[in-house]
């Protein structure tokens, strides 16, 4: 008897601390004491959410990497005093590169001190020596792209206030994202996607006067137009058709024109230098401000080596203009007037629009830019709202 009693008491303490536990589950006690406030977090299968696959563009990002390792390693040699003619990509997707003329035998010395882990020697001819990527540095390097992507996106989701997001790899270059309770699904959606992708480029002084007839021509003869395609996809193809009719190292983005709600409705071409080298893989902070009309901008600062690389860029071309260009979209382009050695830099926006819809996009950009720039451009494959 004795016995069963201390099993009831037992008992009775096991279901009185399940209720303490659980209750903050099912009745409201924020006016009131209570041992615990925590709740259980549901999955996306019982409280609903959403459900997202992006692909991510892994291949691009090789090949970005493959144009600065050919510019540094120019550098490099001319640092060196080590004498080629050229270093030219042959194979972006693989990271091969060539090296033309010059002493063979010191270029092969130098790679071996400096590159032996990361590319390894090809073919050796009297012309040029031809390096690549080691398979198991591309494949390290493209895992480390999707942990960088995935990362970024937690940053992203974490500052967005999400409890217990679940974002993980699926395949070789997909990122699953699973956001249980989200209510504004839409904005969800816009700050995953934003691929926040900063880049200062000078802006050409060799732009063709026949700019838009040539995009006009290659929309034509292409059968395309931005209306019928997402713009990062547009401006790759665009600028695909009009290799040969553009200077070298130089690109077509595109501004929105200042009374126009987006793109599509009207839009600015810029002819852009593709070597400056400047992006935001410095910047230490991204917030709203406003200028001298209340106009809202977003304000960026940079460390110490984006400060000292911005104040170089700016000194070697005082009264030309640069292109401030987030996810290939030109968002400003001023003249440079001084040098600016401050480290600081401003995204304007324009004042022409609703201020509230200014306000908004400023807040998108200085979250996706502080949480991190996402390391590869990304596609949304998939989308289940539960």
């Amino acid at each position: 008897m004795e016995n069963l009693t201390s099993r009831i008491w037992i008992a009775a303490v096991g279901v009185l601390t399940v209720f303490v536990c659980l209750a903050p589950n099912f009745i409201n006690t924020e006016k009131i004491w209570w041992p615990t406030e925590r709740k259980l977090n549901y999955g996306l299968d019982i409280q609903g959410g959403l459900h997202l696959v992006m692909g991510v563009d892994v291949a691009g990002v090789v090949k970005e990497q493959g144009a600065r390792q050919v510019t540094g390693l120019k550098a490099e040699f001319q640092r060196e005093q080590i004498p080629v003619a050229d270093v030219v990509l042959t194979k972006p997707e693989q990271g091969e590169m060539e090296i033309r003329g010059g002493d063979s035998a010191r270029v092969k010395e130098y790679m071996s001190n400096r590159y032996s882990t990361m590319l390894q020697l090809l073919k050796d001819t009297p012309d040029s020596l031809t390096y690549r990527y080691y398979d198991a540095y591309l494949i390290d390097f493209k895992q480390k792209v999707i942990h960088q992507g995935i990362e970024t996106i937690r940053n992203r989701i974490d500052e967005f206030g999400v409890a217990e997001p679940s974002i993980s790899q699926q395949g070789s270059d997909r990122i699953q994202v699973q956001l249980p309770g989200m209510a504004d699904a839409e904005r969800a959606k816009q700050l995953v996607n934003t691929a926040a992708k900063l880049d200062f480029m000078l802006v050409s002084n060799q732009m063709p006067p026949n700019i838009m007839e040539l995009i006009n021509q290659a929309e034509t003869a292409g059968n395309y137009n931005l209306k019928d395609m997402k713009y990062s996809a547009y401006v790759d193809r665009l600028n695909k058709d009009l290799e040969g009719k553009l200077p070298p190292k130089t690109v077509v983005f595109f501004e929105r024109s200042p009374n126009a709600d987006d793109l599509e409705s009207g839009r600015i071409p810029y002819l852009l230098q593709t070597d400056t080298n400047l992006g935001g893989a410095d910047l230490t902070d991204a917030f709203v401000s406003f200028d001298q009309y209340g106009v809202p901008e977003v304000s960026l600062r940079f460390n110490a080596a984006g400060a000292n690389a911005f104040r170089d860029l700016t000194t070697a071309s005082v009264g030309r203009q640069m292109a401030i260009v987030l996810d290939k979209i030109v968002k400003t382009a001023p003249n440079i007037q001084t040098p600016i050695g401050n480290g600081e830099a401003r995204i304007t926006l324009g004042s022409s629009r609703n201020r509230d819809q200014s306000l908004a996009e400023a807040q998108m950009i200085a979250t996706s830019l502080r949480a991190g720039a996402l390391p590869a451009a990304l596609e949304q494959l998939e989308e289940r709202r539960v």
